[in-house]
């Protein structure tokens, strides 16, 4: 008897009339077996580097906001580690980090080392895990648009304390609260709100040490109705880094990540 792939995410519905999609693409661990089978690393080296690539325990955040928001946000959560493919990276020459072997699948590690062998094709992951992300992502965002008349997707990250070595633009401060901007999805109301959210976690930055922020190729710099901001949380501030268990900070970012849902939805 054959069985079905496991599921690589998952659409978890909130109130019928809202416009705001909670997106946590980053938070898993998991690779499925015979994805892990092309990635070089030994077992404890593979431990080390998901401790470092994780966006850890940011599904709890999403899912926090969500129990306390007063109109519960939708979610879209990654299942699978972004060490399978990465749904935010550009799957052609477009994406910028594949400069550092990091785009839609990853052939370096965050401090440089082979994640996957030369002349890996990544062809087939991005055929079976990243295509279906991005249509169901796009249908996700369709949902909102045709209950809601707008949608507002609120992309849920963390980042590391200290720069790693992958990364691009990472010379410039490191605020508690990163906020990622685009210039055509990310309205002036929209920011002042997240900045209002977050402001008694610590210092809320603008586009630093990440900018940007995810839309579904087919509404980006298209459809004005989407808006998007990407919400970078530095991980000191809730757990034990690289990617040790959570602190009291959990629930505050909770906390602040539903004030922002509930000034989005109002």
């Amino acid at each position: 008897m054959t069985t079905s792939p496991p599921t690589s995410f998952e659409l978890l519905p909130g109130a019928g009339d809202s416009p705001v999609l909670l997106h946590v693409p980053h938070a898993a661990r998991r690779i499925p077996p015979d994805v892990r089978a092309g990635v070089v690393l030994g077992d404890e080296a593979l431990e080390t580097e998901l401790d470092h690539i994780t966006d850890a325990h940011t599904e709890r955040i999403a899912a926090g906001a969500a129990e306390a928001a007063g109109t519960a946000p939708w979610r879209f959560v990654n299942r699978l580690s972004r060490l399978v493919v990465d749904p935010e990276r550009f799957p052609d020459e477009r994406e910028e980090m594949l400069a550092v072997g990091m785009g839609a699948v990853y052939t370096r590690t965050t401090h440089g080392a082979r994640l996957r062998a030369p002349g890996f094709d990544p062809g087939p992951l991005v055929e079976r895990y990243f295509r279906p992300y991005a249509r169901a992502m796009t249908e996700a965002v369709a949902g909102r648009l045709a209950a809601a008349g707008r949608a507002v997707v609120l992309d849920v990250h963390s980042y590391p304390s200290v720069r790693l070595p992958y990364e691009l633009h990472g010379k410039g401060p490191r605020p508690a609260v990163c906020l990622g901007t685009d210039p055509y999805h990310t309205p002036p109301a929209l920011l002042a709100a997240a900045r209002e959210a977050f402001a008694g976690i610590g210092e809320v930055g603008l586009d630093t040490p990440f900018s940007g922020t995810y839309v579904p190729l087919e509404y980006y710099r298209a459809e004005p109705r989407v808006g998007a901001l990407m919400v970078e949380i530095r991980r000191d501030t809730y757990l034990r880094e690289p990617g040790g268990p959570p602190g009291p900070g959990l629930s505050r970012l909770a906390s602040a990540l539903a004030r922002l849902v509930d000034a989005v939805t109002r």
